[in-house]
């Protein structure tokens, strides 16, 4: 049986993303998969003790779980799911492993509700950003983005909506927990002061 060839399906996704990301997609872009979700997959998958193929087929949902937004923005999980059917057999994947990618991206699908430990850690990692430090700064990409298509937000709007996203959401990995909570709770703290002002 052939190995997968992550590698070259990394690139694929990264010139697909660089090529038909719409330039108003500043949450959703090629650094949120490539900088920010990628290596958050890989950094709780070691710390998760997740290995060998599932860990292979972690990385690989990682990288396909935007691709949707090459097409649309509403319902771009299950988008992207399919477009991982039709990419992953020209990379070597069959499918007993692509539908294991493909329900490890509709894990990410919000509320979340991930049924495996791939599966915790795909939506964990997607969401990461909500315990790191830049939360803020990546949250205001997200408010821009949303304001390309159309969709606008009073300060107090936004702020009241994302304080109560980041209270709705939980971390489902007990690394992830570890550590990401502390710096949610900073940043949920941050957005409490804003809807006070």
């Amino acid at each position: 049986m052939t190995r997968p060839k992550l590698e070259q399906l990394r690139d694929y996704i990264c010139h697909l993303l660089e090529r038909e990301l719409a330039s108003g997609l500043l949450y959703h872009s090629l650094a949120h998969t490539r900088d920010d979700v990628v290596p958050a997959a890989e950094r709780l998958a070691e710390m998760e003790g997740l290995t060998g193929e599932a860990r292979l087929l972690l990385v690989t949902a990682a990288w396909l779980h935007d691709v949707g937004f090459t097409r649309q923005m509403a319902g771009h999980e299950t988008l992207s799911a399919a477009m991982a059917g039709e990419i992953l057999p020209g990379f070597g994947y069959h499918a007993g492993q692509i539908e294991t990618v493909k329900s490890a991206i509709m894990a990410t699908v919000v509320p979340q509700s991930p049924k495996s430990l791939l599966e915790e850690i795909m939506a964990d990692a997607d969401l990461d950003v909500f315990g790191r430090e830049d939360f803020m700064s990546r949250n205001e990409a997200l408010r821009q983005e949303l304001r390309y298509f159309g969709r606008e937000f009073t300060d107090l709007e936004w702020y009241t909506g994302q304080a109560n996203f980041l209270r709705a959401h939980q971390y489902f990995t007990r690394s992830a927990q570890a550590l990401r909570n502390a710096q949610k709770q900073r940043n949920l703290a941050t957005l409490q002061e804003k809807i006070a002002t």
